[in-house]
Order: C-alpha cells, then sequence, then structure tokens
C-alpha cells in the first residue's frame, strides 16, 4: 500500500488534466487513464484516491458491492476497478446522492454505472468508460479495498492524486507528486506567458521560445 503523503499545492488544484499530463509526460511517469471520460455531475474531481476492487461474484460465498462507502473518507476519490466491464454496473443513485453527501470527491469508475441523473442532480463528479442499467449485484463483488487498482493502463495506488476534468481524467503518482504539479505549474504559468506575449502582437514562435514552453513539454533527459 501507498505510504506516501502527496504534496499538493493550493494553486494546483486549479490545473486542467491537459497541464497535468504534459508534466506526467516531462518526468517520464504514466497517468492518463485512456476510455475514462465524465459521465454525470460536476465536472471536476480532484483528490486522494479511495480505491476498491471488483471481481466476478463468488457463487458459493457472494460478496457485497458497495458497503466500503461507510469507510471512505471526505474529500477521497472513489476509484472503482471492475476490469473495464461496460456489462454490469457498479454505481448508482443511492452510491451517489450518498456520497454527494457525506462530502467525497467523486467517483472514477474502470468499468460503467447508471442512475446518472442523480449524479447530475446531486452535482456528484462522476466519471467512467460509460453508462448501462444492468445491475452488478450477483454479478461482482468487492475483493479488495484500499489496494493498487487499475483504471485501465493506468496503476492507481491508494492515496494518489485523481483528477477530472472535460478532457478525462489523470492520476498523479502521491511520491512524485511534488515534481508533477511543479511542472504543472510552469507549464500553466508559460502557456499564460505566452498567451499575453500573442495577444500583444508577439508572433506565436518567438512567445514560446520567450517561455522555454518546449523545454519545459519535453521529457527530462531529452535534448534542448
Amino acid at each position: 500500500m501507498n505510504t506516501e503523503t502527496p504534496v499538493v499545492p493550493p494553486e494546483a488544484k486549479d490545473l486542467s488534466t491537459a497541464e497535468i499530463s504534459d508534466a506526467l509526460d516531462a518526468l517520464r511517469l504514466p497517468g492518463s487513464a485512456l476510455g475514462i471520460g465524465h459521465i454525470g455531475g460536476r465536472k471536476r474531481v480532484f483528490g486522494p484516491a479511495f480505491t476498491v476492487q471488483y471481481v466476478a461474484v463468488d457463487t458459493v460465498t457472494p460478496g457485497t458491492v458497495g458497503d466500503y462507502l461507510d469507510d471512505t473518507p471526505p474529500g477521497a476519490v472513489v476509484v472503482l476497478d471492475n476490469a473495464g466491464r461496460t456489462d454490469c454496473t457498479v454505481w448508482g443513485g443511492i452510491l451517489s446522492r450518498l456520497a454527494a453527501h457525506r462530502g467525497i470527491a467523486g467517483t472514477v469508475i474502470n468499468g460503467v454505472c447508471r442512475d446518472t441523473a442523480e449524479a447530475d442532480e446531486a452535482c456528484y463528479p462522476l466519471y467512467a468508460r460509460g453508462r448501462f442499467m444492468r445491475t452488478g449485484k450477483d454479478r461482482v463483488q468487492v475483493q479488495a479495498v484500499n489496494v493498487p487498482v487499475s483504471l485501465g493502463d493506468v496503476r492507481v495506488e491508494p492515496g494518489d492524486i485523481v483528477v477530472g476534468d472535460q478532457d478525462g481524467v489523470v492520476v498523479v503518482p502521491a511520491k512524485r507528486s511534488a515534481e508533477v504539479f511543479a511542472r504543472a505549474l510552469a507549464l500553466h504559468a508559460a502557456e499564460e506567458a505566452i498567451l499575453r506575449s500573442t495577444l500583444s502582437g508577439t508572433t506565436l514562435a518567438e512567445a514560446r521560445r520567450q517561455a522555454a514552453y518546449h523545454t519545459l513539454q519535453r521529457a527530462d533527459g531529452e535534448g534542448a
């Protein structure tokens, strides 16, 4: 289990997934969760991961699909790994309303969800591979909580920082969070400087050169 405490500057909470993805690339880190996008509720989520792993149901001693929410702290992002299954859901309206009431930051699913209208009504951020109405009951069950899981091709450990917006979801490893957010904030500042310069008449090429934009985007260790 991840025991690192993430370093998150207050201003990092306004970064876009694009800026964080560029920072991850520059540091040669994975983190952009392919195929997972906004489904319902507010189009922004940011917080430490509370992870849940699902497996196919045990027909001898079937387990539950959702009581972990009682142990999820306020401000956390629930990350559900249902192995990318799209034939049954692991999140619905009761969970969206209860999570919103308890101050949970949002939910990200390697799989599908349902009752998305209720997430919209509760303004609860919901990200997944899609939506489908069929229940996961008697099809899947919780295997483990607070263990490493997958969001597609991205590994998520408990406590990693999960960020979602209209462009998708990225995951920042807790143990590298200080580096990632520092690089992403530098990229954000460079982009703002480029925009100011170009709106004042500077050419785009010159503005990018002045801001050292390509150097910031380039993976560490590559030539200038």
